[in-house]
């Protein structure tokens, strides 16, 4: 039994594959049960992202579990396994919680030090949670992991600067243009990413903020946040018509903005230009929109280069993060080999005490009451000291070779079995 995490990130996919693998909200319990409805995928929770599309699950034996996650990608995204298998990296046990560790860090983002992949990370799990797809070994992995992102963030200068997908759209829009004094700009989408980019325009004092979205009352609770505009989605057209860049976050999963459409509001503007920042996957905007004369069309692969550039200054710390991650790791694992021997060590204390019990019990009668109690007492006392050690010992070791050889050996002597 192991824990195995398979995914794709951008650095390792192209993107055209690997907006095909992105998993939406909506389309995300449906992929969770079809995870766990295999015999050898005990548990799962899938982590999706606009860098990443990461499946964890608890494998019962690791080479068909791996086959159906495999699997269950290819039915998901339409993709053949030759189109992506191949770009699929793979962790397990330890592996497998260190490199969660280090998303959760920040460490393996598009962003160096990000701080939304924490959230995701939480998202992640409480949908998988609310679906009923984790049990004990993903909800402690997950909580560990939650544990060593905030401490990374308490202890090191990681999350110095720009450390947010939204907050690096707004600054490589800025940074393009000069600045955004006297723009106006539209926001597609009210999400979590969409939400950021907002935020940030604001603080930059951005003069006009107009957010489009499928629900109105969502962005009307955003735009009151920023002082913002609300247009309906249906309005899309006539919008951008009128503005200076188009930021996109949305989680759709088909184009938002076709390169027809662009077309007729470009040609309408008289070679008024239009900077486009597309971090969505799927894009939000067709790709071939960059053709269009007077559109410059930036996405995820221009914004990863982009923050390349401002990593050097928290680059420093990578060594300080995993070595706090490697700290957190060895915590995760005694704390987790604990968890697993404790059966073990209860069942083989409640049989001997049964047997202790048994023994008292055959005096009753035999001698008075107060010398039963004191028979009672002597043996339990005796019992606890004789057992102190070996069960110290079957702790201490616990996840370790002598542990298992010393769980082993108990099982066979005192013919235990915990499966029962």
């Amino acid at each position: 039994m192991s824990v195995v995490v398979v995914g794709v990130n951008q650095r390792s996919i192209p993107i055209d594959a690997f907006e095909k693998l992105a998993i939406s909200a909506d389309y995300l319990v449906k992929v969770l049960d079809d995870l766990t409805s295999s015999t050898d995928v005990s548990e799962a929770v899938v982590l999706s992202t606009c860098n990443r599309t990461e499946i964890y699950v608890r494998a019962e034996r690791f080479h068909p579990a791996f086959a159906d996650v495999r699997n269950s990608l290819a039915r998901h995204s339409g993709l053949a396994l030759a189109d992506f298998a191949d770009h699929l990296y793979i962790h397990a046990d330890e592996d497998a919680a260190r490199h969660l560790f280090g998303v959760a860090c920040g460490i393996d983002s598009a962003v160096l030090g990000e701080t939304e992949i924490l959230g995701q990370v939480k998202t992640a799990f409480e949908m998988a949670k609310s679906a009923g797809t984790v049990g004990l070994e993903l909800t402690d992995l997950f909580s560990a992991a939650g544990t060593a992102g905030r401490k990374v963030r308490a202890s090191t200068a990681i999350g110095r600067n720009i450390t947010s997908v939204s907050r690096a759209a707004v600054a490589m829009a800025t940074e393009r243009l000069g600045s955004l004094d006297g723009r106006s700009i539209c926001v597609l989408g009210a999400g979590e990413m969409s939400e950021g980019m907002t935020v940030a325009l604001r603080d930059a004092g951005t003069r006009r903020i107009v957010i489009c979205n499928r629900s109105v009352e969502r962005a009307t609770r955003l735009a009151e946040r920023v002082g913002g505009e609300v247009v309906p989605l249906d309005a899309l057209g006539e919008t951008i018509a009128d503005i200076d860049v188009l930021l996109t976050g949305t989680g759709a999963n088909d184009l938002m903005v076709s390169h027809a459409v662009l077309a007729e509001v470009m040609e309408a503007r008289q070679e008024r230009p239009m900077l486009i920042v597309d971090i969505a996957v799927p894009r939000d905007v067709d790709p071939a929109a960059a053709d269009i004369a007077h559109v410059t069309l930036l996405d995820m692969e221009d914004l990863t280069a982009f923050a390349e550039i401002g990593r050097a200054e928290r680059r420093g710390e990578i060594v300080a993060v995993r070595n706090l991650i490697d700290e957190e790791v060895v915590r995760f694992n005694n704390t987790s080999a604990s968890r697993k021997i404790e059966p073990l060590v209860k069942l083989f204390r409640s049989e001997v005490e049964a047997l202790r019990i048994a023994e008292v019990d055959r005096r009753n009668g035999v001698v008075d009451d107060a010398t039963l109690a004191e028979v009672d007492a002597a043996t339990r006392a005796l019992l606890n000291k004789l057992l102190h050690s070996p069960m110290a010992a079957l702790r201490e070791t616990a996840g370790t070779a002598k542990g298992e050889r010393l769980a082993e050996a108990l099982q066979e002597l005192f013919d235990l079995d915990i499966d029962q």
